[in-house]
């Protein structure tokens, strides 16, 4: 139902730090800080929360979470670390009410422990989430210092540990220890011959899967880089078949062919070179290889995670044989600023604006972390003029294509100035990097840094990060092992993150001096592009007011339990409630005391069938018998339902009440009616007289007598029906009658419900709902017996019909 994860491993239950950290990229960088400071010993927890998690998801986590951080109580005081990357989609916002709701049943702990919590983030809501944040600590006088994506992912860790262990960190901690290196000869122009960049602004997709909104997103980055195109040509969906799909294109709207196969698509759209593939582990395979196996196809993406492990070998050997460039497995995708978005790279609009990547800079990174590629993307177009291109390779083990290739590209492409590099824990790519960079395959500066010291530090070499392909079988595959072999072959290796973006600033302004780098390619006061917003999403910001089409008071589907009136559906079926309670709830939002709940159900008992041949058990029959459905057998019996059949509840009910509150006597109210020429509803049966009572309307009487608190109402129908006996014996009180008059006294007599309240009910014609609800019991009992009986089509017999044209 859900594509959170939720990953908590707990490190030290007597630990002095703790982490709340969103993305497994970012839990890995936050863990690598903490024990590259010396703490690894004093670190409780390893974990990560990713997939947009809920509000309440969240704060279950986070309670669990801080459950065990306050378990133990130490001497020193507790660090909790709440952060994260810039996020792609998750709300932050949503996230930090879940996070703040399970902090503050936590609040007296908190204090008496001396828990400092630091907190920063970045992303769609995020600064709401950090308004929260600030409220709870001013509210509960717990210590939170707050902070948004102005500052390094990680920074808060330093400040933290300096702040609470002042006498274990030093100013050498935040000392530079490399150098900027001699970037002279890169204003050099270039004498090889540029290449073509993998996407430019022609480029055109095929999107795999209907996904509209991560279609539509692509639509809006195309909009926002003023591409005169839209970059999706089709879409491929073998569920969904030959139809067409709407979508906007700024504030335009247009069309989007669906196809049902991969090869029908290609063949209508000849110049799509890129598959964006959507689709599950379960059916990649057989898309992608087919998309492979095209001589159109340059590009594939692949987004699911978990494909099996020799799946994803052979889609990269049969792509690499062919010249197909194969992103992912586990990828968000990529992004070529001013020209192509594969997927939900970068996530919101928002964050492509605020990160201006509607056009193109000098600065070119890869990446397996989908969560750190969109903090790349901010961290670049803060400190340098911007992303030219950035990749996500994905996390599984067997991506499609390794660090190398991308960073060849790069090499390669004349606008590309400088290079950026974050790998991880696990496999060996790097290593062919290193090797490109000893044999001046690479030049240009390259800035990397491989995740995953932590595990080294904390005495777990083979310990297990976020991704599938992010721990190490080997000491090759260690994150020190590999910096060390990328430093000693030329690159530019930090040794945590903060230094990381010190490093990769110091290099641009280094390139930016020799004139190596174009000037600003934007002036920073410069408005950024509008991306028409959908309605939806103006209101959940707040943006917009629009006024609600219903209103509903009875139910709630909202909530992660469903609601009837107040009560949850769980608390209403396990307190064993009956349908009388239920009735109560939904029609009269109330939780009925339990003599007007078996009132309620004896009535629906009572109602629910008299014979096959009353007319709407008639209609239903025949009906079905016609061969029509349940519902419409249903449906025909129904709409007999009227003032002439079942449908005198309502009006019985009017008459008595407005009678019994008049001052009228019974006689009174006969003669009335009698001068009115008005027949009284809930008087008279057909069969039934006063030698042969109706068993039906006695219940009914002997229960009000018993369980109301009043049958003033009943007392008067009875009356009434002494005066009409006295003319014809069959002139009785009838079930119509006693429900009518019972349910007035319950509704207008018995207290429970207000004056007017009770009235209303009344004139609304609620009282017919109960012949409806419990006749449906009956009329569908007669459609399956007929469907049963396998019944053949009914014809009424002409003998039966006077024929008669004098009429």
């Amino acid at each position: 139902e859900t594509g959170a994860s939720f990953k908590l491993t707990v490190l030290n239950p007597k630990g002095s730090i703790w982490t709340l950290v969103a993305g497994g990229g970012a839990s890995v960088m936050y863990a690598d800080a903490i024990c590259g400071l010396g703490f690894a010993q004093e670190l409780g927890n390893y974990g990560e929360y990713s997939g947009a998690p809920s509000t309440d998801l969240t704060m279950r986590y986070a309670d669990a979470l801080f459950r065990v951080m306050l378990k133990e109580k130490i001497a020193t005081p507790k660090v909790l670390l709440i952060g994260g990357a810039v996020a792609n989609f998750t709300s932050v916002a949503g996230t930090f009410k879940g996070i703040v709701k399970a902090l503050s049943g936590h609040v007296d702990q908190l204090l008496a422990q001396n828990v400092h919590i630091y907190v920063r983030r970045g992303g769609p809501g995020y600064e709401l989430g950090l308004a929260m944040m600030k409220r709870f600590a001013r509210d509960t006088g717990v210590p939170v210092d707050v902070n948004g994506p102005e500052v390094n992912m990680v920074s808060i860790v330093h400040k933290a540990l300096k702040e609470c262990f002042p006498n274990r960190i030093s100013d050498s901690h935040t000392a530079d220890t490399f150098t900027v290196p001699d970037v002279s000869g890169a204003a050099t122009p270039a004498t090889t011959a540029p290449t073509v960049p993998l996407f430019h602004p022609e480029t055109t997709s095929l999107v795999f899967a209907l996904r509209p909104a991560v279609i539509q997103r692509m639509l809006d980055f195309d909009f926002a880089c003023q591409r005169p195109t839209p970059s999706v040509a089709a879409i491929v969906d073998p569920m969904t078949g030959s139809t067409s799909q709407k979508f906007f294109f700024g504030e335009r709207e247009i069309i989007l062919k669906v196809f049902a196969t991969v090869a029908e698509a290609l063949l209508h759209r000849p110049n799509a070179s890129v598959l964006v593939n959507l689709a599950s582990s379960r059916s990649v395979y057989d898309s992608v290889t087919e998309a492979i196996k095209s001589s159109q196809i340059k590009v594939v993406a692949i987004f699911a995670e978990g494909v099996p492990e020799r799946q994803a070998r052979l889609l990269a050997l049969e792509a690499q044989q062919r010249g197909v460039v194969l992103i992912g497995p586990a990828t968000v995708g990529g992004i070529h600023p001013g020209s192509f978005r594969i997927g939900n790279s970068s996530g919101t609009n928002e964050n492509i604006l605020e990160c201006r990547l509607y056009r193109p800079g000098s600065v070119a990174f890869v990446t397996r972390s989908g969560g750190l590629s969109n903090e790349m993307s901010y961290l670049l177009s803060r400190i340098t003029n911007g992303v030219y291109e950035g990749i996500a390779i994905g996390g599984d083990r067997y991506p499609g294509t390794a660090f190398l290739e991308h960073l060849l590209r790069f090499q390669d492409d004349h606008a590309v100035k400088m290079l950026v590099l974050v790998g991880e824990v696990g496999g060996t790519a790097e290593y062919a990097v290193c090797e490109a960079l000893k044999s001046k395959r690479i030049t240009k500066p390259l800035i990397a840094l491989c995740t995953g010291m932590a595990a080294e530090l904390l005495g777990r070499p083979g310990m297990k990060f976020g991704h599938a392909g992010s721990s190490a079988s080997a000491a090759r595959e260690l994150a020190t092992a590999k910096n060390n072999a990328l430093r000693e072959a030329g690159a530019l290796v930090p040794r945590d993150f903060e230094e990381f973006e010190r490093m990769i600033k110091a290099t641009y302004e280094a390139l930016e001096k020799v004139g190596a780098v174009p000037p600003a390619l934007f002036d920073v006061n410069d408005p950024k592009p509008l991306i028409p917003m959908d309605l939806e999403e103006a209101k959940q910001k707040g943006l917009v007011r629009v006024p609600t089409h219903f209103i509903s008071t009875i139910s709630d589907d909202r909530q992660p339990e469903l609601q009837y009136h107040t009560r949850p559906i769980s608390q209403v079926v396990n307190e064993e409630n009956s349908i009388g309670t239920v009735v109560g709830l939904l029609w009269f939002k109330k939780t009925l005391p339990p003599y007007m709940t078996k009132f309620i159900e004896k009535v629906i008992v009572i109602v629910a069938d008299h014979g096959p041949a009353v007319a709407g058990a008639h209609n239903t029959i025949v009906t079905a018998r016609a061969g029509k459905d349940l519902i419409s057998s249903l449906a025909s019996g129904l709409l007999t339902i009227g003032d002439r059949f079942g449908g005198a509840i309502n009006e019985a009910a009017v008459n008595f009440y407005e009678a019994s509150i008049s001052g009228l006597t019974p006689d009174g109210f006969v003669a009335k009616m009698k001068r009115e020429g008005k027949y009284i509803a809930g008087i008279g049966h057909r069969v039934k007289s006063l030698r042969n009572p109706d068993m039906r309307v006695k219940l009914l009487v002997e229960f009000a007598k018993a369980n109301f608190t009043s049958t003033v109402t009943l007392d008067f129908a009875l009356e009434v029906e002494k005066v009409t006996t006295q003319k014809k014996e069959n002139l009785i009180l009838n079930v119509d009658g006693a429900i009518a008059a019972c349910m007035v006294d319950l509704l207008c007599h018995s207290g429970v419900f207000e004056k007017d309240e009770g009235k209303k009910y009344i004139e609304i014609g609620c009282l017919n709902g109960l012949f409806v609800l419990g006749r449906t019991i009956g009329l569908l009992g007669h459609a399956i017996d007929q469907k049963r009986l396998d019944a053949n089509l009914y014809r009424h017999e002409t003998s039966d019909i006077l024929y008669d044209f004098g009429l």
